[in-house]
């Protein structure tokens, strides 16, 4: 993700937020429909200095962007495998600092949730979630470093705009768990 990009994100304080907004903003110009992207964040001074020519192809200089955090996309999340299943195989090597996970979702008002169908099966509950007038269409970006510190972006396709966009260090607490247990 090259410098440019950075210019067109809102400052953030923290180097989790700021990576977290990259991704966001990466995602954003990809369109949506996409598949969860998985991503590697690596200390950006290590990276240069370890893998120099990794750097360049990344766009990375000496004394760039600034930024703390490299997020590196991984391959492509196997279709039709659970998250969770999926997360459960992975192991990061220790020049891995964290990792994020970027996948869109169909969200309802807490209202909605006293009309869910009762003993529904979790093909059948998706079905009735995509068929729900009030339901919202989501990009989540969840980012969790190795110390358990965690931020997440929330875009919603209604406002998809990067001034909408929402951010937090426990608005998806599920996901962010279980990209902890990545590196466990």
């Amino acid at each position: 993700m090259s410098e440019p990009l950075q210019e067109s994100l809102p400052p953030a304080a923290r180097p989790i937020t700021r990576a977290v907004l990259e991704i966001d903003e990466y995602a954003s110009g990809l369109g949506w429909d996409q598949p969860a992207r998985l991503f590697a964040l690596v200390d950006t001074a290590a990276l240069l200095k370890t893998e120099p020519g990794l750097a360049r192809q990344l766009g990375l200089e000496p004394g760039g962007t600034g930024n703390e955090f490299t997020p590196i996309e991984q391959d492509e999340v196997p279709k039709g495998t659970p998250l969770d299943k999926f997360l459960g195989t992975i192991a990061w090597p220790d020049a891995v600092a964290g990792c994020a996970l970027v996948v869109e979702r169909l969200i309802l008002p807490p209202t909605a949730e006293a009309k869910l169908p009762e003993g529904a099966s979790e093909q059948e509950l998706g079905a009735w979630v995509a068929k729900h007038p009030e339901r919202q269409e989501v990009r989540m970006t969840v980012a969790v470093l190795r110390d358990g510190t965690r931020e997440t972006a929330l875009r919603l396709r209604q406002k998809d705009s990067a001034r909408e966009v929402l951010t937090g260090p426990a608005l998806v607490p599920g996901l962010a768990e279980a990209l902890l247990t990545t590196f466990a």
